[in-house]
């Protein structure tokens, strides 16, 4: 399907009008070989609580975006490239039915889908789009993955000192390497992780102390083998734990007359064949 659909009319126009929904905020998405498969709304758990947010499946980059204006604007886009993908089916909890998570190198999150088809058609088409990538690319699927940040509700006191209690003016934070909540004590360090950011980033203390040993070993074992090859993994931008919820007052984008299949009524994630 991914080659039949490759250089077809229709593909270029479904890919121009999800670069039209993002505007001037977004990336330019289309390239030669790279095919929109499906599109549709999943819950994603933030920081603070969980929100709507708009996936698109290509062949070969997971995007995603805030709700401005359904299936006219959209904007903070995310773009994740599948060959650093591999996921994760969660049980659900009270608040939450149909979840799984979305494990990168550089972030992963939580979503949750409006029934169990729907969780169980994403999975499967994502995973058929990662298999056939790392396929192509002749690469293993990655091993190496961020932790996903646990919500603020989810803990009332700091979750490594279990004596700090978070209230209006004691602040949670969140350590980029385990994800925890934290207080402000117990985060005081900085950490520079290059698969996340270029600058150094919060940690808590007990992470701080494991990344100095890690990086204490690594550079023994560098004066040890002086020309070590290291290879990296393609980056793409990291995102905050948390997505912006600020809408984009750039005048809405019109929307092109000829795209037709966007305005199909589907209740759940439209896949096209």
């Amino acid at each position: 399907m991914v080659d039949h659909l490759a250089n077809t009319e229709i593909n270029s126009q479904r890919i121009a009008a999800v670069e039209n929904c993002f505007g001037a905020s977004g990336q330019p998405l289309a390239v030669p070989g790279r095919v929109l498969l499906g599109e549709g709304i999943l819950t994603k758990e933030c920081r603070k609580k969980p929100k709507p947010r708009i996936f698109f499946l290509f062949n070969d980059i997971l995007v995603y975006g805030s709700i401005v204006i359904n299936k006219r604007k959209y904007n903070s886009q995310h773009i994740i490239p599948l060959e650093d993908v591999t996921l994760e089916t969660l049980p659900d909890t009270l608040q939450m039915k149909n979840r799984w998570m979305i494990k990168t190198s550089k972030k992963s999150f939580v979503v949750s889908a409006a029934s169990l088809t729907e969780r169980k058609e994403w999975i499967s088409h994502l995973e058929e789009c990662i298999r056939h990538l790392l396929t192509k690319m002749g690469r293993q699927p990655s091993t190496e993955h961020a932790a996903p940040w646990i919500p603020d509700k989810a803990t009332d006191i700091c979750m490594r000192c279990t004596q700090t209690k978070f209230s209006t003016l004691t602040r949670r934070h969140h350590c980029r390497k385990c994800g925890f909540v934290v207080c402000a004590d117990c985060s005081r360090q900085r950490f520079l992780m290059p698969r996340l950011s270029p600058k150094p980033l919060r940690v808590c203390n007990l992470c701080y102390r494991q990344l100095l040993a890690e990086e204490k070993k690594e550079a023994e074992a560098d004066r040890r083998q002086p020309e070590r090859i290291c290879s990296a993994i393609p980056g793409y931008e990291p995102s905050s734990g948390d997505d912006s919820d600020k809408s984009d007052d750039d005048k809405t984008d019109q929307w092109p007359a000829d795209t037709e299949f966007y305005t199909s009524e589907v209740s759940w994630s439209a896949f096209h064949s």
